[in-house]
């Protein structure tokens, strides 16, 4: 089919065709070079972090953090949490204020309690990762936390936090927005 336009005829299957090769040259041409990562002094970095590695379900868990970046472009914070026998649970994202840009110090807050379940398992296992990536797509170090399910144990707000995060101003950055899942229940197990 032909489309008349300024007295000029386009073809629109050309038209088609040649956008379709534009998007393959690009899909494919290898721009993986976009997110590079820093090094050296330039580089973003988490510095410090902290959470218990025993919780009840249900337990308000603080995952502390520190975090530099000498550009002053961090942007957003990674939480990934992965629980044996189920894989790894969508990211949740925590957006950085512009005053957090260059260096921020505070914790993360996930309210273990899930809306998919009543309960998990007693000594259910995950391991948290968190890391800080910047906005052009460069990620700091990745520091993970293996985390136990275990009633009986005390609340976690009850452990003592160590420096710098013991001192009262530490703020709160956002929250992990992660619903758990219990394994017996997808099985059918009783």
């Amino acid at each position: 089919m032909e489309i008349e336009k300024g007295g000029t005829k386009v073809d629109r299957k050309w038209i088609y065709r040649v956008s379709g090769v534009v998007v393959v040259l690009v899909l494919f041409s290898g721009l993986q070079g976009w997110a590079q990562s820093r090094s050296g002094s330039n580089a973003l970095v988490i510095t410090h972090a902290f959470a218990v590695e025993k919780i009840m379900y249900g337990d308000i868990l603080k995952v502390y953090i520190e975090a530099e970046d000498p550009q002053g472009e961090m942007v957003k914070i990674a939480t990934v949490v992965d629980q044996a026998g189920y894989g790894r649970y969508p990211t949740s994202w925590v957006y950085l204020k512009p005053t957090d840009r260059k260096h921020f110090k505070g914790y993360l807050q996930w309210n273990t309690f899930s809306s998919k379940t009543p309960f998990v398992s007693e000594w259910t296992q995950i391991t948290l990762t968190v890391s800080v990536s910047d906005r052009f797509g460069n990620e700091s170090n990745a520091l993970t936390f293996p985390i136990t399910f275990e009633t009986g144990v005390k609340r976690a707000a009850s452990y003592p936090v160590p420096p710098p995060f013991n001192q009262k101003d530490v703020p709160r950055l956002g929250f992990i927005n992660i619903d758990l899942i219990d394994l017996t229940i997808i099985r059918g197990d009783d």
